[in-house]
């Protein structure tokens, strides 16, 4: 299992997930690894020294960059090691404040530099006819992840009829194109609402319900996401095909495949 946590104070309501989860985890027998990024003041810009042996004298292009460093082991080492975690672990959290909609730049920068080419994207047969081993498939596929998310909104402010928008909307970038597109399989996610006015008696219950996701991360049915090489999308447009979307669903939600849901 490995944790990826973003956040400044290690008090904060997301340190104290984090530590929940870690414990939990380990008193149940797994093993656990947690990368700290504030903690190991993990760089999060791309740029050239990235690319070990890059010449300054040329065009830095960022995707072929990363292409060549990745096959040919010119990584830099913090990328390198979390590219292992990511290799060695079964499953993966990430942990972070809900801030200003999205993830913190530093845990997207762990996702920049680590998600490299060949390694996390660009990975199998790219031609007219298949665009890669992607959405569901992959460097990550069998393998399971899952949000932990605070947010400082009540949770009616990201329902569907919210001025926030759907949290699912929210988080569907994330879920659905930074963990599903290597190919986890990726599971609802964890959120912690109105957080800045958290209770001991409220952390008390939101800890037992993340003790609870934690004891189910091998077993809970993951996000129903559609394979992008499984039939339902026309090549090469990746569009989908007429008549697979659920009555009234758009946006996002074409992207369901209900079909493949078992009813308890």
């Amino acid at each position: 299992m490995l944790i990826v946590y973003a956040h400044p104070e290690p008090t904060s309501l997301s340190g104290s997930l984090k530590d929940t989860m870690q414990a939990h985890l380990l008193a149940s027998g797994h093993e656990v690894q947690v990368t700290d990024l504030y903690a190991q003041g993990w760089k999060a810009s791309v740029d050239a020294g990235d690319f070990l042996g890059h010449d300054p004298r040329e065009r830095l292009g960022v995707v072929s960059s990363s292409k060549r460093a990745y096959a040919s082991n010119a990584l830099t080492e913090d990328v390198v090691r979390e590219q292992e975690k990511l290799r060695w672990a079964d499953a993966l959290i990430l942990q972070f404040p809900l801030w200003w909609f999205t993830m913190p730049a530093i845990l997207k920068g762990w996702i920049d530099r680590v998600y490299a080419y060949g390694f996390a994207y660009g990975v199998g047969e790219h031609s007219d006819t298949r665009w890669g081993d992607r959405y569901g498939e992959g460097q990550f596929a069998g393998k399971r992840a899952m949000l932990s998310v605070t947010a400082g909104g009540w949770a009616d402010h990201y329902g569907p009829r919210g001025i926030n928008g759907s949290i699912d909307d929210l988080l569907f970038p994330i879920n659905h194109g930074v963990l599903y597109y290597p190919g986890f399989d990726v599971l609802p996610p964890f959120v912690v609402y109105r957080s800045d006015g958290l209770n001991a008696e409220r952390f008390a219950v939101a800890e037992a319900e993340l003790r609870k996701r934690m004891d189910g991360l091998w077993t809970q049915a993951p996000i129903p996401y559609r394979k992008q090489n499984a039939g339902d999308y026309e090549v090469p447009s990746m569009t989908l095909k007429p008549g697979l979307e659920s009555v009234g669903a758009r946006g996002f939600a074409l992207h369901l495949d209900h079909r493949s849901v078992v009813a308890d």
